[in-house]
């Protein structure tokens, strides 16, 4: 057990009594996680489920491996929504995008929440440092990379905006599918130079200067990786970690689309792969690989810093993505913005020094709304009223304690000139989702004979009363209504 200074010591109190946010009690007898002094925030962009010590066959994450065993890996943790701009309003708010109105790509949660409390801010009402480097609220990528995108001052006392060198061979990148912007195709570049070139090599070299400044604490530090959102950049020796011929796209089964609402497939992906053929699209899989282990190596040295610094025992550490990510699945899916349990799930980690559940691999159902009550509850700060979210500082004690919360996640479509809204809830045995209240079709998944999403059961009579029950779910949680003015058509 880490030992603080008494200035840290005494808001334990104020701890214990937080540590039940949004309804949760540890079980009796359960070791609460310590209270931690500093936050290092690690958002990736685009990460799917493709980190190595979860099990991908391909991947190699050994620096996400390594927090993951030190912390509590959640396995089942799922986005609000699966895309950028929306799903990370909800993480910084607490919120959910019914209450943020955020659907877009373009619009700032403050326009519908201007009073909201972001989690920076509210350790930065707390008299502790704030401080952003790269991408944490959205950017556009790559041509918001060097700006504060749709940043939030409030946040910060601090922000760096790093520019490498994968912005500036933008020329060089392959794109397979001109029609289409790199930051929309499946495009890639074997980089030149050096790791430090890149963006994401410059924000972690720029994080760990910040961690250096502010060792002597408190500070809540978002360091935010680019990669490995569209274009896949990476330099060439991590395109070396993964021989093209031994890439291979996703089985497909034949007729798995069939049952599936037109609705639930992307409106950007509407033909499989692209059109692309295999080849091309192994070459993707390929760079999308190594983007991930190029981002990898950078948490590496975020985490050897801690080490080195001596923070690592007071810190609590959470890498989270803003959403999931396709890679070919259902007969050649790519990226996001699906309910699929590829998109709407997303990787978790949360490491608190001490706690009796680290090195552990939590099956429960969560959601990133809970990420800021969590954070909040940790650090001995209380989380705002009415935020969507639960802390799950119970399952840091107890990764296998019973927990019976289901999660949300929504999407919404453009439609032909009549936007559809989509919304999914996921227990730990069943995915529902449903299309425009379900006038647009639905679908119902049995995880448990099923895991990946092939059969379609929503119109099976047997299944009606379960469907019935899920359904009953979302009152509150997640509407079927569209947001009418208040997003952008184009940018979704």
């Amino acid at each position: 057990m880490p030992r603080f200074p008494l200035s840290v010591v005494a808001p334990v109190l104020v701890f214990l009594t937080v540590i039940a946010v949004g309804g949760s009690q540890p079980l009796a007898g359960a070791e609460a996680p310590p209270l931690a002094r500093n936050v290092l925030f690690i958002a990736i962009d685009d990460l799917g489920p493709v980190i190595g010590g979860a099990g991908h066959p391909v991947v190699k994450t050994p620096h996400i491996d390594r927090l993951a065993r030190s912390g509590v890996r959640f396995a089942r943790a799922y986005n609000q929504i699966p895309l950028c701009n929306p799903s990370r309003a909800s993480v910084l708010t607490g919120l959910r995008p019914d209450v943020t109105q955020v659907f877009d790509l373009s619009r700032h949660f403050r326009a519908s929440a201007p009073d909201a409390v972001t989690l920076p801010q509210l350790f930065r009402r707390a008299g502790r440092w704030a401080g952003r480097v790269g991408k944490i609220y959205h950017y556009d990528v790559p041509a918001g990379i060097g700006t504060d995108g749709l940043d939030d001052r409030p946040s910060w006392d601090h922000v760096v905006n790093p520019k490498g060198r994968d912005v500036a061979d933008e020329a060089l990148i392959v794109n397979p599918t001109p029609g289409k912007p790199v930051s929309a195709a499946l495009s890639w570049l074997a980089a030149d130079g050096t790791d430090g070139e890149q963006t994401d090599g410059m924000i972690a070299t720029a994080a760990i200067a910040l961690l250096e400044e502010k060792r002597a604490g408190p500070f809540f530090l978002g360091v935010g990786f680019f990669r490995p959102h569209t274009p896949f950049v990476a330099p060439k020796r991590y395109f070396d970690l993964y021989p093209l011929e031994e890439i291979k796209l996703p089985a497909a089964r034949a007729g798995d689309r069939d049952d599936i609402p037109a609705a639930a497939l992307a409106h950007n992906n509407l033909t499989p792969h692209y059109g692309l053929d295999e080849l091309t699209c192994r070459r993707a899989l390929q760079a999308y690989y190594a983007s991930v282990s190029f981002v990898d190596a950078q948490v590496g040295r975020l985490l050897d810093a801690l080490e080195r610094l001596r923070l690592a025992e007071n810190t609590l550490v959470v890498l989270w993505s803003d959403h999931g990510y396709h890679l070919g699945e259902h007969g050649g899916v790519w990226q996001k913005r699906t309910l699929f349990e590829e998109s709407a799930g997303a990787p978790l980690i949360v490491r608190v020094p001490g706690a009796a559940g680290n090195g552990t691999v939590c099956e429960a159902v969560v959601e990133f709304v809970d990420i800021y009550p969590t954070v909040a509850a940790v650090a001995g700060l209380e989380a705002p009223k009415g935020i969507g979210g639960r802390s799950l500082v119970p399952l840091l004690a107890d990764p296998v304690r019973t927990w019976n919360h289901p999660a949300f996640t929504q999407i919404l479509r453009p439609g032909n000139g009549t936007p559809v809204m989509g919304r999914s809830v996921r227990t730990a045995r069943w995915r529902y989702t449903e299309w425009a209240g379900g006038e647009a079709g639905a679908e119902l998944y049995d995880h448990d004979a099923d895991p990946q999403e092939y059969s379609n059961l929503a119109a099976r009579p047997e299944w009606a009363a379960t469907r019935a029950r899920l359904r009953e779910l979302f009152a509150g949680r997640a509407s079927a209504a569209v947001p009418t003015g208040m997003f952008d058509p184009k940018r979704l």
